[in-house]
């Protein structure tokens, strides 16, 4: 991005009023080298603004009602866990949350005592962190590229990739209707539509769409979504299909994590992930800042088509 194009973009995030103190501060900025810091942080408040825009439409556990599956499997991991999005709800708004009491970081051992024990949270979207990391340090430059989110559920992917990236395309493909309208929501209101599509689709009905994908992206994609049979027939599409060369593949967690409970000997030789794939080390160090759990970035992992 050049300083007219950079310049361009910050006056969309200024009101009226606010724009009559922006030349010195673009004129500073032109001149300091601290343009792309500035962008990184500009960026961050419109993605900022999307979550507030999608919080005020869903409940606290921003889970959609056909998500039946997920909530189940949540409710039965062996140490109790809930599902809060790292999207809608960073650090500080858990914090906030939980001082007005509607939220908390710990269950009761014993009902009725004061002996309690930390809830583990999980989430099916990116932090905005992470989406930082994501495309400004994991992926190379995406011009010209089509990038596909499998399960693009509230489109933070998507619209991190508009944001960070200079992919051509990004599309989501995502089965719940209601997190359909959502994105597609998001998308006409910060008018990323240029760029990004939704499709209410399952991935297994996009075999096209998914040997065309430069880069797929699939963040607790199957696990919780699907039964294992279901699992199993969900990845062998996506081997049989997504075989561009150099093509890049991310998931959270890794695929060997995420392949745990689908020990099935006829399925893994089926998908021979070593003659499909190949990990990319990556630096997860190269990233952290004060707001960054190293170990949210430690999720992440990136494969490239052989």
């Amino acid at each position: 991005m050049n300083f007219n194009e950079a310049k361009n973009d910050i006056l969309q995030v200024f009101s009226k009023t606010e724009r009559q103190h922006l030349p010195k501060l673009l004129e500073w900025l032109k001149t300091s080298g601290d343009l792309d810091d500035f962008l990184v942080d500009n960026q961050s408040v419109i993605l900022q603004s999307i979550a507030e825009d999608l919080r005020s439409c869903l409940p606290l556990e921003a889970m959609a009602p056909s998500e039946t599956m997920a909530i189940q499997k949540t409710q039965q991991k062996p140490h109790p866990t809930v599902h809060v999005d790292a999207f809608l709800y960073d650090e500080e708004i858990v914090d906030s949350l939980c001082e007005e009491g509607k939220m908390s970081r710990n269950y009761c051992l014993n009902c009725g005592s004061h002996r309690t024990a930390p809830l583990e949270f999980i989430s099916h979207s990116f932090s905005i962190p992470e989406l930082q990391f994501l495309f400004r340090n994991v992926l190379p430059d995406l011009t010209g590229k089509l990038v596909v989110d499998v399960g693009s559920r509230l489109g933070a992917v998507l619209f991190g990739g508009y944001l960070y990236s200079a992919a051509s395309q990004l599309m989501g493909v995502e089965m719940s209707s209601e997190f359909v309208k959502l994105q597609t929501m998001a998308v006409q209101k910060y008018g990323f539509s240029d760029r990004i599509q939704v499709i209410h689709a399952d991935i297994r009905s996009q075999a096209a769409l998914v040997q065309n994908t430069d880069v797929l992206i699939m963040n607790n994609v199957f696990e919780f979504f699907m039964e294992p049979s279901d699992q199993m027939q969900a990845w062998l599409f996506i081997n049989k299909n997504f075989r561009k060369k150099g093509a890049l593949l991310v998931t959270v967690p890794g695929i060997q994590e995420a392949l745990t409970l689908l020990q099935d000997a006829v399925f893994l030789e089926k998908l021979a992930l070593s003659q499909w794939i190949e990990e990319v080390q990556l630096d997860y160090t190269v990233y952290l800042k004060n707001d960054t759990d190293p170990d949210s970035l430690k999720q992440i992992h990136l494969y490239t088509v052989l």
